[in-house]
């Protein structure tokens, strides 16, 4: 079983209405069910390559979904009896979550299935904007419909047998069924089960390989969980037939295009990025890219964009989505030794380094100094924190036999802990070592010694980094009650270990309060990490307090680049 990321799902009891608390359990089913089902959905994934991670890039999928809808409830109002998220809000957030964690070529189909429905359930909430209004059936048959042929619109060549099929026809059975909301998902989720069962006829590779199609398996499950989520009640679990698997492959049936079907050689590299461009920009990268390679999905809108493409050329992908605008969270995945990393042209096996340290940073300045010092970093940007998937990347593209994890944020204790878990069902030593902040992670790598025993490296990581107190400086959003006292917007919070400790006015003197807090419980040395904003003159003024106030006291300080910090404090 999956490590449990979230609270237990709030299922609720037959609404009439797809509501907000109906969307948030569905996320949690969803995520659940999924970290069931998929290895037994990485089993049975044979198209379009059989590369057997379907259901990994399904979960990681729905997880950063799960994230982005938790961190709107998590991100409402002080009081004691907050008002709550719109549903267009969480739709959004969901879709939204989706498109940035997308995976794989299932994954970002799923992603857009999700946009579809929302583009329907957002404008749909009534009550104007009453958190407790929702979704009727009318709407969720329309949100079924839409998602169906926005997901088949992304794909630049769709085939049948796939999970463009279940979505059509769980659509389509939705489109036949009078009721509430509890019978147009009860339909849905039978319709797709139908037609996943069909998958093998329409698609020679899956009747060949005697199973079904594993991206139309995963959104069966999808399915299952809204179905439970909306009627309170579990929809039995889908089980394929055994098939009898035929001596040679026959042609496929109905199929609309299915290059490379038999599982010949296909494509080199995988190539997934986010984008930022224009609608006439990425109808231009669509042309583009179709001619270099095949299962082309290209999904989202409103200037932001996943791309998805295997080719052979990874470079010329890259530098296509250069022309149409900005890409980031660039991954390339060679099929052939399924390492993701970034940068075009294959790469040979390498041999397996004893240990490697695996690190989050929270700015590009950071990042920098923790791969001088050999560390496998995985940025933290500001409102997007990283998913598990993120970091077992890292972990595998470290390729070590042992690695030590550093987290490095309080709020990522469980990610980094699922994270660690599916590590070591591949096979990798991992420990964990729980840094809060940046600083302790530099305190941390700076006893790193990989030539000693594991346990004794990891027990002097661990020590060096509890001996080290955080602080940090930030700006705060609103009104809100803190340890300290009432904070305005806009006032400078100093905090020391996670908690508030000052309310100031100007970064210098709220920084040197905090310092000296720090250091009335003694240290011997005071690391400073500058966010963008933050002039040099300032650390040149905390360097100067240090020195004339705590003679034996040494001071570093590094250039933090775009962090959600203003400044980050650690004292040794």
């Amino acid at each position: 079983m999956p490590v449990q990321l979230f609270k237990e799902a709030q299922v609720p009891q037959v609404p009439h209405v797809l509501d907000v608390v109906a969307v948030r359990a569905w996320c949690s089913l969803a995520l659940e069910a999924l970290g069931r089902d998929r290895a037994e959905i990485d089993a049975i994934n044979v198209y379009p390559v059989a590369d057997g991670d379907t259901g990994t890039n399904l979960y990681l999928t729905v997880e950063s979904a799960h994230q982005a809808v938790e961190a709107v409830f998590a991100g409402l109002g002080t009081g004691p009896e907050p008002a709550g998220p719109t549903l267009a809000e969480v739709v959004r957030a969901m879709a939204h979550g989706a498109l940035i964690g997308a995976r794989g070529n299932s994954g970002t189909i799923l992603a857009q299935l999700l946009r579809g429905m929302a583009q329907v359930l957002a404008d749909d909430g009534t009550g104007d904007g009453d958190h407790v209004a929702g979704a009727d059936a009318g709407a969720l048959r329309l949100a079924l419909r839409r998602a169906a042929d926005s997901a088949r619109d992304a794909v630049a060549h769709p085939v049948e047998g796939t999970v463009l099929t279940v979505a059509r026809a769980a659509a389509d059975a939705a489109a036949l069924v009078e009721g509430d909301c509890g019978a147009v998902v009860r339909a849905a989720y039978e319709g797709a089960c139908a037609a996943l069962d069909a998958t093998p006829e329409q698609l020679a590779v899956l009747r060949t390989a005697g199973v079904v199609d594993a991206g139309g398996r995963g959104l069966v499950t999808v399915l299952g969980a809204l179905s439970q989520a909306v009627s309170g009640e579990a929809a039995p679990r889908h089980k394929q037939a055994p098939r009898a698997v035929p001596e040679a492959p026959a042609e496929a049936g109905g199929s609309l295009e299915c290059p490379d079907e038999h599982g010949g050689a296909g494509p080199a590299f995988e190539v997934i990025y986010l984008l930022e461009a224009d609608d006439r920009a990425v109808a231009r990268l669509r042309t583009r890219l179709d001619a270099l390679g095949d299962s082309l999905v290209v999904v989202g809108g409103d200037g932001l964009w996943n791309v998805h493409v295997h080719v052979d050329d990874a470079g010329a992908a890259v530098e296509a989505g250069v022309e149409a605008g900005r890409p980031y969270r660039i991954r390339i995945t060679h099929f052939g030794l399924g390492d993701a990393h970034t940068g075009g042209g294959a790469t040979p096996p390498r041999e397996r380094a004893q240990r490697a340290v695996v690190a989050v940073v929270p700015g590009d300045g950071l990042a920098g100094l923790y791969a001088e010092a050999g560390a496998t970093t995985v940025p933290d940007r500001p409102g997007e924190p990283p998913a598990s998937g993120e970091l077992v990347d890292a972990i595998r593209r470290a390729h070590a036999r042992e690695v030590v994890l550093l987290p490095n944020d309080a709020e990522l204790r469980h990610t980094a802990a699922a994270a660690a878990e599916q590590a070591r069902s591949e096979g990798v030593r991992v420990a964990l070592i729980p840094t809060r902040s940046a600083v302790q992670g530099i305190a941390a790598l700076a006893v790193h010694e990989p030539d000693r025993r594991f346990d004794e490296d990891v027990v002097a990581m661990t020590s060096a980094a509890g001996a080290t107190r955080y602080g940090e400086l930030t700006v705060a959003e609103r009104q809100s009650w803190t340890m300290a006292g009432i904070c305005q917007a806009g006032d400078v919070l100093g905090l020391i270990e996670g908690d508030v400790a000052v309310i100031g006015h100007e970064v210098p003197a709220t920084a040197r309060t905090v310092l000296d807090r720090m250091l009335a419980a003694g240290g011997e040395l005071v690391t400073l990490v500058l966010g963008d904003e933050v002039p040099d003159e300032v650390a040149q003024s905390l360097e100067q307090h240090v020195r004339e106030s705590y003679l034996a006291v040494d001071t570093v300080v590094y250039r933090g680049g775009r962090q959600s910090a203003l400044l980050l404090i650690g004292v040794e």
